[in-house]
């Protein structure tokens, strides 16, 4: 299952951060963030909650990135 979410990031590097926080999460098959748009695709593991997978995807993320935000 694919899912696309609003995310606020101040950098593209920063954007790169939380791709890679995001395919290091269980659950997670494959993540992509779009910088410019603003928006993270995620794709999840059959089987996989996207709700509890996605609170891990955020905190992983807010240990490499703290201002940044996905909108769940």
């Amino acid at each position: 299952m694919k899912k696309s979410y609003k995310i606020e990031v101040d950098c593209a590097n920063c954007a790169n951060k939380m791709e890679d926080a995001a395919k290091k999460t269980p659950g997670v098959k494959d993540a992509v963030v779009n910088f410019m748009a603003l928006k993270m695709a995620v794709e999840f593991e059959d089987g996989a909650d996207p709700k509890a997978v996605m609170q891990e995807v955020l905190k992983n993320c807010k240990k490499v990135e703290d201002d940044c935000e996905i909108y769940l």
